[in-house]
Parts: structure tokens; C-alpha cells; sequence
């Protein structure tokens, strides 16, 4: 199996996905109100996806490796479903409101990804055999999978 394989590795595939869409809402600038509700769709559905993949896979499976910041993560993980709510209140009417929630939100995640790709992801790779993350990460991308066909269908 190749790397890329590897559950850290699509962890932080996904990690550069959202980082892509914060990069395109912050692009679109004012006066694109429906290019931004857009964009804040895709990377709601995106960080949706992805804190369900760490919650119900990756973090069960790491725990023992350091229940404190799984623990973190998971209020971070908190923090983001409710600032994901509150920006969707305000996205048909979007403003300064949902633009300043928007950049708490981005502060939020980077935060995240930060700490889990400098801190959590090391750990794992140095206690974890490549065979397991490859177990992992086939888990993930089948689940994935699973949820993006659940999203098409719906």
C-alpha cells in the first residue's frame, strides 16, 4: 500500500481540502453574497464529513495514544458543529455577521489542524505500524465513501 494510504496522510488530505475552500470564501470578497453561501456549503459538508471520519474511526482507535488531546479534539470538534449552526443561520442573509463568524471558524479549524499535524499525527506514526495506518486509513476512505454516496442519494 502506498503512503498516501495512511490515515494521517488523508487526515491531512483533508486537512489541504478545507484549507482550500477558507482560501476560496476568503477570495470571493464582497459583493459575491452566493458565491460564499456556496463555498460555506462545500466546506460545511467537508468538515461535517471529516469530524465524523476522526469521531466514529481515527480518535477510538488513537486514544490510547494520547487521551488528552482526543479529548480536546473532541471539544474543538464541538466548537466547530456549533459555529458551523450559527453561520448557517446567517448565510441566506450573509454581512459582516456571517463573515466575522466565518473567520472564527477558520481560526477554530486551523487551530485544530494545527495541533493534530504537529502533535497528535507524529505520535501515531511513531507508535502506530504502517500496516495498522493503512487499516485505518482503508476504514476511512470506505466510510468516506459510504457518506458521499448517503449525499448524493439524499
Amino acid at each position: 500500500m502506498p503512503d498516501n494510504a495512511e490515515v494521517t496522510n488523508l487526515l491531512k488530505q483533508d486537512h489541504r481540502e478545507i484549507s482550500s475552500l477558507f482560501k476560496k470564501f476568503e477570495g470571493a470578497g464582497e459583493g459575491k453574497r452566493n458565491q460564499k453561501k456556496d463555498v460555506f456549503r462545500d466546506i460545511q459538508q467537508g468538515l461535517e464529513t471529516h469530524t465524523m471520519l476522526e469521531e466514529e474511526i481515527f480518535y477510538p482507535a488513537v486514544k490510547r495514544i494520547d487521551e488528552e488531546m482526543i479529548a480536546e479534539s473532541l471539544q474543538e470538534h464541538h466548537v466547530v458543529d456549533v459555529l458551523l449552526k450559527e453561520a448557517e443561520g446567517l448565510a441566506a442573509d450573509g454581512g459582516e455577521e456571517f463573515d466575522a463568524k466565518m473567520a472564527v471558524l477558520m481560526e477554530s479549524v486551523q487551530h485544530h489542524v494545527d495541533e493534530e499535524e504537529k502533535n497528535l499525527f507524529p505520535k501515531v506514526e511513531k507508535e502506530m505500524d504502517r500496516e495498522e495506518r493503512t487499516h485505518l486509513g482503508e476504514r476511512i476512505t470506505s466510510r468516506k465513501e459510504q457518506l458521499r454516496r448517503s449525499a448524493r442519494a439524499a
